[in-house]
């Protein structure tokens, strides 16, 4: 009898992640909804509360098609112009 262990161990890769923000004042954030419940609400309260504690502007809330798609290629170019930075969906 052949017996295959069907589990492999993780690949190790880099990543090289956004350079840190310093202070948020007046920076522009866009919202990415991700359609899970509540989600639009919990990403519209963190807006505000970016608003009022960090003096952020939010610039916008764009609705994904589903939670496993990605957003439009006219929604990352409309977020690349109005947004200096994004802050992407939530679970449920």
């Amino acid at each position: 009898m052949k017996l295959f262990d069907p589990t492999t161990p993780p690949v190790e890769r880099a990543i090289s992640l956004a350079p840190r923000l310093g202070d948020l004042r007046g920076l522009r954030v866009g919202l990415v909804e991700n359609t899970k419940f509540n989600s639009d609400a919990i990403l519209s309260r963190l807006g505000e509360r970016l608003a009022r504690e960090h003096g952020v502007v939010v610039s916008g809330m764009i609705r994904k098609r589903s939670a496993s798609h990605a957003v439009t290629e006219e929604a990352a170019d409309a977020l690349r112009r109005t947004s200096d930075f994004v802050v992407s969906g939530v679970g449920d």
